[in-house]
């Protein structure tokens, strides 16, 4: 096996992954006969699978999913989910955000599954190494007004929200948004328009958009951006939300 002198200079190469795959076969009893090249194309491999997971599960973390357990495998596809199916979800599964220049806006009734919707094509998305932020929409309206005064913290968020491969926001526009925050929405998706894709889910529709935002000038900016360069998602009437909740409290036999 390797010396601590050896994992010095792996070290100083920048190949301790590639020497710790290697270490293991070596340790297995079963790779006795297997030529010493074999084992270092395969230690080399198993290195870089480890790196490009680990990047993986720093995507998905630094994306802020309130479900970051969501698979599209594992959505539901009934007929009276309404613009839900397979077909559609395999595409979103294999897009390439980086490149895509049309947004998505998901909308359907409270409960109908938007959000964990919208979490499983995020995590897919993570999966091919696009990265992805979520937000839920009051909370991004807070957190603009909030490094107003700090230059640098400010124009840091601003960037985050430009350049992230997907950015989605969640209940948008359900309440009304601070004025200072309209004017940042407006240069995030007036930088972002058919360069980079943003989802946005929502109860409601362009009509209402343009009610919530009091300048009617940026209402109209940010609504047409949003509306007219999009793929639609329209989600049925089932609430998913009241169905999960049912399953949990009979899996628990919640009363006894």
């Amino acid at each position: 096996m390797f010396t601590s002198e050896d994992h010095e200079k792996f070290k100083a190469l920048k190949i301790t992954k590639v020497a710790a795959a290697l270490e293991l076969l070596l340790a297995d009893a079963a790779n006795e006969q297997v030529l010493p090249e074999t084992l270092f194309r395969q230690a080399v491999d198993d290195a870089l699978e480890a790196r490009r997971s680990a990047r993986i599960e720093r995507l998905v973390a630094q994306a802020g999913l309130p479900f970051a357990d969501a698979s599209i495998a594992e959505l539901d596809y009934r007929a009276d989910r309404g613009g839900l199916n397979a077909v559609q979800m395999g595409r979103y599964a294999k897009n390439d955000w980086g490149r895509e220049q049309m947004n998505v806006v998901v909308t359907g009734m409270s409960g109908a599954g938007k959000t964990h919707l919208a979490c499983a094509i995020a995590v897919a998305a993570c999966h091919n190494e696009h990265s992805v932020k979520y937000w839920r929409m009051d909370n991004l309206g807070l957190a603009l007004v909030s490094v107003h005064d700090d230059h640098i913290a400010h124009r840091n968020l601003l960037e985050q929200l430009k350049e992230v491969d997907l950015l989605i926001l969640d209940d948008f526009l359900t309440i009304g948004i601070d004025p200072r925050a309209t004017n940042d929405l407006f240069t995030v998706l007036a930088d972002r328009d058919r360069r980079l894709p943003t989802m946005v889910l929502s109860q409601t529709g362009p009509e209402y958009w343009v009610q919530m935002i009091h300048d009617r000038v940026a209402a109209d900016s940010i609504v047409n951006r949003l509306a007219n360069n999009s793929r639609h998602i329209k989600l049925g009437t089932v609430d998913m939300r009241r169905e999960e909740n049912m399953r949990k409290r009979q899996a628990e036999d919640h009363w006894n």
